[in-house]
């Protein structure tokens, strides 16, 4: 369940980390009393659960109340990327010294986490881990352990994080366990010129299972706006919409980022984040192609698996299983590595569908799911 932007900030603030201050509305009339009160200038950021708002035109600066007003009657009723803006958010401007980005998400292929930070951040942000991956550290995080001050520190120094970042990381850390979360985002974090570490955007996905315990948001704040990503939630996949032409499937947060990364530094942008996680059953690969597949803009498919609780063979049984359900319409590239990888392929080979091809490594796997996206 993704929370909205102003949520996931009322969150943060109640953990102690630094949000600009900022009021939520859905009239443009409120907006520009907002701006007053705010001291006139602000931004005004549209509230969906949908990234990219800055390019679509859904977040800009306002330069008085007035200004204000207007911005937030242009940006209200927007639809960005099939999300209609219902309410924005007007927030009191920071100005950044440095940006960077920072996150964690759930590991299903480790039953861990993983700590993903950069000294990058913003909206260049994405262009720039593609260009020089190197520069995104991901760090291992043990659930038994945590993220501790030393923990942090050391996240910190692998991404090339200033000091004053440590006790925001252990924040943002407290934020997922106590609330249950699958992912905690801010991109950018921001260290201000007065040496302030301050989260201008988040994002914040909470577990479902935990549903009991987040009556506070109510179902109407939880719900997905995406039909895409109801259609997912519903089948129980970690599914996230992006805005690219390559479907991927993986299993594994860590395998899946990679994944992505990967197809993006091959010229072609990546469809969606889908985790089926270590029990790669026939259902959850059925129900992953079929909601990949109902999106019209992929226009080619990349299943990257790496055979461990779940052996290879098991999987391909259960992407046959799931050709037998689901009409494909668009080729697959399946590379399969780990337990029984040599079985599975041999299963796949056996089933022998036009559209249906194999890559030994998952550099291939990638240049080729590019290569049949940008085919159409």
């Amino acid at each position: 369940m993704d929370l909205y932007e102003h949520q996931a900030r009322q969150l943060f603030e109640e953990y102690g980390i630094l949000v600009p201050r900022a009021e939520v509305t859905d009239s443009s009339k409120k907006a520009r009393e907002i701006a007053r009160r705010l001291g006139g200038r602000v931004v005004v950021k549209a509230q969906v659960k949908a990234g990219g708002r800055g390019r679509a035109g859904g977040v800009k600066l306002a330069a008085d109340p007035a200004a204000t007003e207007l911005t937030a009657r242009q940006i209200l009723g927007m639809d960005i990327k099939g999300h209609r803006v219902r309410k924005v958010m007007v927030a009191e401007p920071v100005e950044a010294a440095e940006e960077f980005s920072v996150s964690y998400v759930l590991d299903r292929a480790t039953g861990g986490f993983l700590a993903l930070a950069s000294a990058r951040g913003g909206t260049e942000a994405g262009a720039a881990a593609v260009r020089r991956p190197e520069r995104v550290a991901r760090v291992p995080v043990d659930p038994a352990e945590g993220v501790t001050s030393s923990k942090a520190a050391g996240i910190a120094a692998a991404a090339g994080l200033p000091p004053q970042s440590v006790d925001t990381l252990v924040r943002l850390w407290q934020v997922l366990v106590r609330e249950d979360a699958l992912l905690v985002e801010v991109d950018p974090l921001v260290r201000t010129r007065q040496g302030r570490i301050v989260a201008l955007d988040g994002r914040i996905t909470l577990d479902r299972n935990a549903r009991f315990r987040q009556a506070r948001w109510g179902v109407e704040h939880t719900e997905h706006d995406d039909p895409l990503e109801a259609a997912a939630a519903a089948r129980g996949l970690t599914y996230v919409r992006l805005d690219g032409e390559v479907g991927v499937i993986g299993n594994g947060a860590g395998l899946v980022m990679s994944t992505l990364d990967m197809v993006a530094g091959r010229g072609a942008r990546p469809a969606n984040f889908l985790d089926i996680g270590g029990g790669a059953s026939a259902r959850l690969l059925a129900d992953g192609l079929s909601v990949i597949l109902s999106d019209p803009s992929v226009r080619s498919v990349l299943v990257n698996v790496f055979g461990g609780i779940t052996a290879c063979d098991t999987v391909a049984e259960g992407i046959v299983q799931a050709l037998d359900t689901v009409r494909l319409t668009r080729p697959l590239v399946v590379r399969l590595d780990g337990t029984n990888a040599a079985r599975g392929r041999a299963i796949l080979d056996e089933r022998a569908h036009p559209l249906l091809e194999q890559a030994a490594t998952m550099e291939t796997a990638a240049s080729r799911a590019a290569e049949l996206a940008g085919e159409g």
